[in-house]
Protein backbone atom coordinates (compact mmCIF):
# COMPACT_ATOMS: atom_id res chain seq x y z
CA UNK A 1 0.00 0.00 0.00
CA UNK A 2 1.68 3.14 -1.13
CA UNK A 3 2.71 5.84 1.63
CA UNK A 4 0.52 9.03 1.93
CA UNK A 5 2.16 10.90 4.74
CA UNK A 6 5.11 12.58 5.37
CA UNK A 7 5.92 10.87 8.38
CA UNK A 8 5.61 7.75 6.53
CA UNK A 9 7.95 8.95 3.75
CA UNK A 10 10.82 10.03 6.89
CA UNK A 11 10.87 6.57 7.95
CA UNK A 12 11.15 4.70 5.38
CA UNK A 13 13.96 7.73 3.97
CA UNK A 14 15.51 7.02 7.60
CA UNK A 15 15.73 3.16 7.56
CA UNK A 16 17.53 3.72 4.53
CA UNK A 17 20.11 6.13 5.26
CA UNK A 18 20.73 3.66 7.97
CA UNK A 19 21.00 0.41 6.47
CA UNK A 20 24.60 0.92 5.98
CA UNK A 21 25.20 2.02 9.42
CA UNK A 22 23.51 -1.44 10.64
CA UNK A 23 26.34 -3.16 10.27
CA UNK A 24 30.12 -3.95 8.80
CA UNK A 25 29.06 -6.10 5.99
CA UNK A 26 26.26 -3.31 4.95
CA UNK A 27 28.73 -0.78 5.06
CA UNK A 28 31.07 -2.12 3.07
CA UNK A 29 28.75 -3.44 0.23
CA UNK A 30 27.86 0.19 0.32
CA UNK A 31 31.31 1.85 -0.22
CA UNK A 32 31.45 -0.97 -3.38
CA UNK A 33 28.34 -0.05 -4.89
CA UNK A 34 29.01 3.58 -4.69
CA UNK A 35 32.96 2.82 -6.15
CA UNK A 36 31.11 1.11 -9.00
CA UNK A 37 28.99 3.96 -9.38
CA UNK A 38 31.86 6.31 -9.70
CA UNK A 39 33.62 4.23 -12.04
CA UNK A 40 31.04 3.31 -14.68
CA UNK A 41 29.84 7.84 -14.68
CA UNK A 42 33.52 8.30 -15.52
CA UNK A 43 33.36 5.67 -18.42
CA UNK A 44 29.82 6.62 -19.91
CA UNK A 45 30.48 10.76 -19.27
CA UNK A 46 33.07 10.63 -21.74
CA UNK A 47 31.76 8.63 -24.10
CA UNK A 48 28.66 10.26 -24.11
CA UNK A 49 30.16 13.55 -24.41
CA UNK A 50 32.73 12.82 -27.28
CA UNK A 51 29.88 11.44 -29.72
CA UNK A 52 29.47 14.77 -31.86
CA UNK A 53 27.05 14.51 -34.72
CA UNK A 54 29.41 17.16 -36.77
CA UNK A 55 32.75 16.17 -38.19
CA UNK A 56 31.83 12.38 -38.70
CA UNK A 57 31.76 10.31 -41.90
CA UNK A 58 30.96 6.98 -43.19
CA UNK A 59 33.21 4.53 -44.69
CA UNK A 60 32.40 1.86 -47.19
CA UNK A 61 32.90 -0.06 -44.15
CA UNK A 62 30.35 1.38 -42.35
CA UNK A 63 32.78 2.54 -39.94
CA UNK A 64 32.74 6.62 -38.89
CA UNK A 65 35.71 8.69 -39.56
CA UNK A 66 36.82 12.21 -38.17
CA UNK A 67 36.38 15.21 -40.99
CA UNK A 68 38.27 17.99 -39.11
CA UNK A 69 40.97 19.92 -41.13
CA UNK A 70 44.51 19.94 -39.92
CA UNK A 71 45.22 23.24 -38.19
CA UNK A 72 48.08 25.37 -38.97
CA UNK A 73 51.17 24.19 -37.10
CA UNK A 74 49.51 20.73 -36.79
CA UNK A 75 50.97 17.37 -37.95
CA UNK A 76 48.64 15.72 -40.70
CA UNK A 77 47.25 12.63 -39.23
CA UNK A 78 48.90 9.05 -39.70
CA UNK A 79 49.10 7.56 -42.67
CA UNK A 80 49.78 10.52 -44.86
CA UNK A 81 52.89 10.58 -46.48
CA UNK A 82 55.60 13.60 -45.72
CA UNK A 83 57.98 14.71 -48.79
CA UNK A 84 61.63 13.21 -48.07
CA UNK A 85 63.35 15.86 -50.66
CA UNK A 86 62.95 18.46 -52.77
CA UNK A 87 61.64 17.72 -55.99
CA UNK A 88 64.27 17.59 -58.72
CA UNK A 89 64.80 20.55 -61.00
CA UNK A 90 63.03 21.65 -64.14
CA UNK A 91 64.10 20.26 -67.32
CA UNK A 92 63.90 24.11 -68.53
CA UNK A 93 67.14 24.52 -66.43
CA UNK A 94 69.06 21.63 -67.34
CA UNK A 95 71.66 21.97 -69.57
CA UNK A 96 71.58 20.63 -73.23
CA UNK A 97 73.71 20.81 -76.24
CA UNK A 98 72.82 24.15 -78.78
CA UNK A 99 69.79 23.00 -81.36
CA UNK A 100 70.81 24.02 -84.61
CA UNK A 101 67.05 25.81 -85.36
CA UNK A 102 68.59 28.48 -81.99
CA UNK A 103 71.68 28.73 -83.82
CA UNK A 104 69.83 29.72 -87.31
CA UNK A 105 67.43 32.07 -85.38
CA UNK A 106 70.75 33.96 -83.92
CA UNK A 107 72.50 33.97 -86.75
CA UNK A 108 69.44 35.58 -89.10
CA UNK A 109 68.98 37.82 -86.03
CA UNK A 110 72.32 39.52 -85.93
CA UNK A 111 72.58 39.49 -90.15
CA UNK A 112 69.32 41.84 -89.72
CA UNK A 113 70.11 43.65 -86.52
CA UNK A 114 73.51 45.28 -88.38
CA UNK A 115 71.74 45.67 -91.18
CA UNK A 116 71.25 49.47 -91.71
CA UNK A 117 67.40 50.53 -92.69
CA UNK A 118 66.84 52.44 -95.44
CA UNK A 119 66.74 56.57 -94.51
CA UNK A 120 67.40 54.97 -91.02
CA UNK A 121 63.43 54.12 -91.01
CA UNK A 122 63.08 52.39 -87.72
CA UNK A 123 60.09 50.63 -88.64
CA UNK A 124 61.64 48.76 -91.69
CA UNK A 125 64.45 48.01 -88.66
CA UNK A 126 62.20 46.17 -86.70
CA UNK A 127 59.86 44.18 -89.20
CA UNK A 128 62.97 42.96 -90.40
CA UNK A 129 63.76 41.77 -86.72
CA UNK A 130 60.29 40.77 -85.79
CA UNK A 131 60.27 36.94 -87.19
CA UNK A 132 63.35 36.45 -85.05
CA UNK A 133 62.62 38.50 -81.79
CA UNK A 134 59.91 38.10 -79.26
CA UNK A 135 56.89 40.58 -78.52
CA UNK A 136 58.36 41.68 -75.71
CA UNK A 137 61.71 43.00 -76.66
CA UNK A 138 60.83 44.03 -79.92
CA UNK A 139 58.79 46.74 -78.18
CA UNK A 140 62.12 47.64 -76.23
CA UNK A 141 64.76 47.86 -79.13
CA UNK A 142 61.38 50.29 -80.99
CA UNK A 143 63.20 53.03 -78.66
CA UNK A 144 66.82 52.08 -80.11
CA UNK A 145 68.15 54.20 -83.17
CA UNK A 146 69.92 51.72 -85.94
CA UNK A 147 72.54 54.31 -85.90
CA UNK A 148 73.84 53.18 -83.05
CA UNK A 149 74.06 49.16 -83.39
CA UNK A 150 77.32 47.49 -84.90
CA UNK A 151 78.09 48.26 -88.89
CA UNK A 152 79.28 44.56 -89.45
CA UNK A 153 80.26 41.21 -87.70
CA UNK A 154 83.74 40.38 -86.96
CA UNK A 155 83.17 36.51 -85.79
CA UNK A 156 80.43 34.08 -86.74
CA UNK A 157 77.79 33.66 -83.88
CA UNK A 158 78.91 30.76 -81.61
CA UNK A 159 77.18 29.17 -78.86
CA UNK A 160 77.92 30.17 -75.46
CA UNK A 161 75.53 28.01 -72.94
CA UNK A 162 72.01 26.23 -73.91
CA UNK A 163 69.21 24.67 -71.46
CA UNK A 164 66.21 22.52 -73.17
CA UNK A 165 64.55 26.21 -73.35
CA UNK A 166 67.18 28.78 -73.73
CA UNK A 167 70.45 29.38 -74.97
CA UNK A 168 73.04 32.06 -75.18
CA UNK A 169 75.40 32.87 -78.35
CA UNK A 170 78.27 35.16 -78.77
CA UNK A 171 78.98 37.02 -82.07
CA UNK A 172 81.76 39.14 -82.67
CA UNK A 173 81.21 43.09 -84.20
CA UNK A 174 83.33 46.21 -85.09
CA UNK A 175 82.16 47.73 -81.51
CA UNK A 176 82.56 44.16 -79.42
CA UNK A 177 81.43 40.95 -78.82
CA UNK A 178 77.71 40.67 -77.79
CA UNK A 179 75.79 37.47 -76.51
CA UNK A 180 72.18 36.94 -78.30
CA UNK A 181 70.02 35.11 -75.77
CA UNK A 182 67.39 32.98 -77.13
CA UNK A 183 64.37 31.63 -75.55
CA UNK A 184 61.86 28.47 -76.88
CA UNK A 185 58.63 29.92 -77.04
CA UNK A 186 55.09 27.21 -76.43
CA UNK A 187 53.07 25.47 -77.46
CA UNK A 188 55.12 26.18 -80.90
CA UNK A 189 58.52 25.48 -79.89
CA UNK A 190 60.07 28.45 -82.02
CA UNK A 191 63.25 30.28 -81.10
CA UNK A 192 63.17 33.72 -80.79
CA UNK A 193 65.81 36.22 -79.34
CA UNK A 194 64.52 37.83 -76.03
CA UNK A 195 67.91 39.92 -74.94
CA UNK A 196 71.45 40.69 -75.96
CA UNK A 197 74.62 42.21 -73.76
CA UNK A 198 77.74 42.96 -74.47
CA UNK A 199 80.12 40.43 -73.48
CA UNK A 200 83.26 41.03 -71.46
Amino acid sequence: MPIRTNRGRAAVYRSLWGWPMRSPRHLGASIIIFVALVVALGVIIPKVLDRGPAGTGTTAAGQSTSLQPTQVGQLPASGTSLPTKLPPPSNSAQAAPPQTAAQLVAELWAENWIKPPPNNDVEKWLANLRPYTTEEFLAQMATIDPKNVPDKITEKVAPVRSTVSSADFRVGTDSGKVVITLIKLAPSNEWRVNSYTKAD
